[in-house]
């Protein structure tokens, strides 16, 4: 049987729980979304990639995440190849592209912009406030209604389009009240500058909060086979609410792609050097889940990266990660996943086997873990 005939028969299977084994129930994919054909810029067309909707947005089952490409995990890469491989993306069948004013800053936004204007109208674009990027202090948090306008109209121009397609509130902002933050965006909308908004790593309290002035469409928060807390957090309250979900760094940050081993080691201005997750004690304790991966990856006949994002796809339709990659090859590996699902009984085998694993470290260093609402 060829890959694509297995994949439609096993895709998206329907479980109403999952046990005792995550403590989470309704944790699988419920109905496939509606797929559909996306041409390219240059008129090719994509039928390697699952198309899903959230809360009304409709976008790749796989996006980009366009924050390594401003040095995140180190590095500095080139404006040009940037752009070639979100056109890249694009032409592999990507409709959702993932940036922030504080990517950079700026720079981040500017690329997107620069790689999607020749099909701007064919694609989706998220980007985010909440930071004080435009009063000089980019760790801040500033969510005050006059600093999101500004915020806005930065991105519109760097974005070079009319609307931003998801707007999210990069971080909940203690100091302004949910509801001062949603009746801005409410007023956006209206104005025809945002067209749907979402928050980032925002608690069940605070998505009602914003759900009830201005329904949102999404909620992105980190979330990959070795980091599983919205599933208790905040999974019951998008699934009550019709809200999509939008992880970030589902493939761990590249450890649960294989590539990262007990002896790698990481310094600044890579991000891993700060991140309990990544000292050398927990890298080495965590290599077992590596292993598991791998075996799986091999049991499917996928690569490690393409199991970490199919894992993910298949628990819930209302899901669309985004991976990110400053490697054309990276690109095309993860993209392998665009289509392929686990069935009900492989996701429920592969955390029985999961659950005998003993992780260690935390996801966030202790500065971001206080700017993270709970």
């Amino acid at each position: 049987m060829v890959r694509r005939d297995f994949l439609k028969m096993s895709s998206m299977v329907t479980i109403s729980s999952i046990g005792t084994w995550t403590g989470v129930s309704k944790v699988f994919a419920q109905s496939p979304s509606q797929s559909k054909d996306v041409r390219s810029y240059d008129g090719n067309t994509s039928d390697s990639m699952e198309y899903r909707q959230l809360g009304g947005l409709d976008i790749s089952a796989i996006g980009l995440g366009c924050l390594p490409m401003v040095g995140y995990y180190g590095g500095r890469y080139d404006k040009h190849e940037m752009i070639a491989l979100i056109r890249r993306a694009y032409d592999k069948g990507v409709t959702f592209f993932d940036t922030a004013e504080v990517y950079g800053p700026y720079t981040s936004e500017e690329w997107v912009g620069e790689a999607l204007a020749p099909f701007r109208d064919k694609v989706k674009i998220g980007t985010k406030f909440g930071f004080g990027v435009e009063e000089k202090q980019p760790t801040a948090l500033n969510s005050h209604p006059d600093h999101i306008r500004r915020a806005v109209e930065g991105s519109l121009k760097r974005l070079r389009t009319d609307h931003i397609d998801l707007l999210y509130q990069h971080r909940v902002d203690p100091n302004v009240p949910m509801e001062d933050v949603a009746g801005t965006v409410k007023d956006l909308m209206q104005e025809g500058k945002v067209l749907h908004w979402g928050l980032s790593e925002a608690s069940a309290r605070s998505i009602r909060r914003a759900h009830a002035v201005c329904p949102l469409s999404a909620v992105q928060s980190e979330y990959a086979i070795w980091w599983r807390e919205p599933e208790t957090k905040i999974f019951p309250t998008l699934e009550e609410l019709n809200i999509g979900f939008v992880p970030y760094c589902p493939l761990g940050r590249a450890f649960l792609t294989g590539i990262i081993d007990g002896n790698s080691r990481f310094e600044k201005p890579d991000r891993r050097a700060t991140l309990p997750q990544f000292t050398p004690e927990a890298l080495k304790h965590n290599i077992p889940l590596v292993t598991l991966v791998l075996e799986w990856a091999q049991r499917k006949g996928v690569t490690p990266a393409q199991f970490a994002l199919i894992w993910m796809l298949s628990r819930k339709s209302w899901i669309a990660p985004i991976p990110g990659t400053t490697n054309p090859s990276h690109l095309d590996d993860f993209l392998g996943a665009g289509t392929v699902r686990l069935s009900a009984w492989e996701m429920e085998e592969f955390d029985k086997e999961y659950a005998k694993i003993d992780l260690m470290g935390h996801r966030a260093d202790p500065f971001t873990e206080s700017q993270i609402d709970k």
